[in-house]
């Protein structure tokens, strides 16, 4: 185990420790690097920091809405290609296809499409509805990365949903049938039921990795989170922080913040959510 125990201590768990100090100190880099201790400083500025809490006011409302409607289209993707519908291999590989496509390329192709003269806009002007600045108007530039990132992450839960769904014995359908439960009846009362430890774990990556949104925030503004703050998140705060401001004690303060913040929601979804099949 030694080899793996140095690779993680070096990795991340020194890295961590530094990045707690860090929190707690002022960080001078230019002209050589000095640490100030300040205390709890770091932590009492996030309180006034009116970019904070529109970056956490943004992230949440991402989450609040990419998160179920992830599960819900894996599940429903799942349950499909369960059903034995003809191609299934085929359909497995074209939904899975944007899972494995660098998000970073997701990204510029969803630009593209989001342009004012983009394919998105044209095809809307053929059917006769509005079409928007996707990428310049603050009320749906968050929207259009919600967008792009359930499409692209949905597949990935797919297959987590899939395997579970072939895990379940097929004697317990048949058993349904002779009951005379339907096809929505017995999805309601055995195939939900039997997920709720695979939604749960879902639902609870789906969480972590969207507070974590960065890259493709990042893509879209340039870095800047705009337009107008709309796509300011709270990972992209801390790399501003950090790497534009130079604030690396700050940055640490609102990352610990952050990692708190889904500790905490983990630990919720885990009392309410994550016990037992009923």
């Amino acid at each position: 185990m030694a080899p793996a125990l140095f690779v993680l201590s070096i990795f991340v768990i020194l890295p961590i420790l530094y990045a707690v100090f860090l929190s707690f100190h002022k960080v001078q880099l230019l002209g050589g690097i000095e640490y100030e201790f300040i205390g709890l400083r770091n932590f009492a500025r996030l309180r006034s920091d009116e970019r904070v809490w529109i970056a956490l006011k943004n992230t949440i409302e991402y989450v609040a809405i990419v998160v179920p409607a992830q599960t819900i289209l894996a599940l429903v993707m799942a349950v499909t290609l369960n059903s034995g519908i003809r191609g299934r291999n085929l359909w497995r590989i074209l939904y899975f296809l944007p899972t494995v496509t660098s998000s970073a390329v997701l990204t510029l192709i969803f630009m593209w499409i989001y342009n004012t003269n983009g394919l998105l806009n044209d095809f809307l002007g053929f059917l006769g509805l509005p079409t928007y600045n996707w990428l310049g108007d603050p009320a749906v530039a968050l929207r259009s990365i919600m967008i792009m990132n359930i499409w692209s992450t949905a597949p990935f839960f797919m297959v987590i949903y899939l395997a579970a769904l072939q895990g379940i014995p097929r004697s317990v359908y048949e058993a349904a049938e002779l009951d005379g439960a339907n096809g929505w009846q017995q999805f309601i009362r055995i195939t939900v039921p039997l997920l709720k430890p695979v939604t749960f774990f879902v639902v609870a990556m789906g969480i972590i990795g969207t507070f974590q949104l960065f890259d493709q925030s990042y893509i879209f503004s340039g870095g800047t989170g705009g337009p107008n703050n709309a796509t300011l998140t709270v990972v992209l705060l801390i790399y501003q922080a950090v790497f534009r401001t130079l604030q690396m004690g700050y940055g640490a303060a609102i990352a610990f913040s952050l990692a708190a913040l889904i500790i905490l929601l983990t630990l919720i979804q885990r009392r309410w959510f994550g016990g037992e099949i009923d």
